[in-house]
């Protein structure tokens, strides 16, 4: 993706390039910035996306197809913040990242054993109903 124009030569992307480049709508990237979870520079009307806007939009997504909240995410982004640098935030930070870890593993080994299940409901349902077929024209 190329930045439209570059701030203090960093580069800038504008809603619509953002909203292509992760195919969503720029009402859910309004919406997450009116959450607070992202912070463009305003330019009259414009909003432009930093590099940053760009990597948290990219946490967002993925951290809503792994299940959680936007109060998770944000929470996640404040920890994050005030993390750097401070070795007390860092380790509870650490702590919180240790229980989402275990979390998605857990939910992992649920998909799993769900697909395990499901396989072996379907193989048997394969069998009865070859059972019945074959019945049917004997």
């Amino acid at each position: 993706m190329e930045a439209v124009r570059t701030v203090s030569s960093a580069p800038v992307y504008t809603i619509g390039e953002l909203a292509r480049e992760f195919d969503i709508t720029t009402r859910a990237i309004r919406y997450y910035e009116d959450q607070g979870l992202l912070e463009p520079i305003r330019d009259g009307q414009k909003r432009m996306y930093r590099r940053r806007d760009r990597a948290r939009l990219k946490l967002i997504l993925r951290g809503k197809r792994l299940g959680m909240t936007l109060s998770e995410i944000r929470e996640t982004f404040v920890l994050y913040d005030q993390a750097h640098g401070h070795q007390r935030q860092l380790r509870y930070y650490l702590g919180v990242l240790e229980e989402k870890r275990e979390q998605l593993k857990q939910q992992r080994r649920d998909i799993e054993d769900a697909l395990t299940e499901l396989e072996q409901s379907y193989v048997r349902c394969r069998e009865l109903l070859d059972e019945q077929e074959r019945g049917d024209t004997g």
